[in-house]
């Protein structure tokens, strides 16, 4: 059947372009404001404010307080690969190197990448956790999600020459720990490390652990 590219298909294009830009918009203005203020400290109605839009426009398209502060995350993990998910586009760069010590670069490529972008979010959403039930809530279950996509990274690995036979549970687990977020926070904005110091740290630890 060929697409439908009457005036009703043209109006919903516009529709969805028109309410993922706004989202877009939303979005923005919450990190901006979450990360200076802090998650207390901002308001729905300072949001709205600050994005151009009405208040029930970001009940709407994006949700509740603790959806925005959702959606600070997702678009901070991201960045300029944004709206797309990151297992999405991090598969495909994982299916475009042929090894396992190239595909544990890319792993160490992408930790260094969005880290700077993920750490600052991530303390935001662990100091709120301490006053807001909802957000210590999404706080473990963004925990359980970073490791469920490990896990597609773990089986991409285990396909590729020169990677380690160990449990997959293993697999996800050290690349978890190891590129994890308070992991760069202590070497990078404690310590002082340069992020490609840390970039090069990670890669020479992802291989002594998962390939031979």
């Amino acid at each position: 059947m060929p697409p439908n590219n009457g005036p009703k298909y043209a109006s919903d294009t516009a529709h969805a372009r028109h309410t993922a830009s706004t989202r877009a918009r939303i979005v923005e203005a919450a990190a901006e404001l979450m990360v200076r203020d802090g998650y207390v400290g901002t308001s729905i109605q300072a949001i709205a404010r600050h994005s151009r839009v009405a208040i029930q426009t970001v009940y709407n398209t994006v949700g509740s307080k603790r959806d925005v502060l959702d959606a600070v995350l997702d678009r901070a993990a991201s960045g300029p690969q944004a709206p797309r998910p990151v297992p999405e586009f991090m598969s495909e760069r994982g299916d475009a190197v042929t090894t396992a010590a190239q595909f544990v670069g890319v792993l160490a490529d992408w930790f260094a990448d969005a880290h700077p972008r993920v750490a600052p979010v991530l303390r935001l959403i662990h100091q709120a956790a301490g006053v807001d039930d909802g957000v210590a809530e999404l706080e473990q279950e963004r925990a359980s999600r970073r490791l469920a996509n490990y896990h597609l990274a773990a089986r991409q690995l285990a396909a590729k020459p020169g990677a380690r036979e160990l449990p997959e549970d293993a697999v996800a687990a050290t690349i978890w720990s190891l590129g994890h977020p308070q992991v760069y926070t202590q070497l990078v904005d404690v310590e002082g490390w340069s992020v490609p110091a840390y970039r090069d740290w990670l890669d020479a630890a992802l291989r002594a652990a998962l390939v031979e």
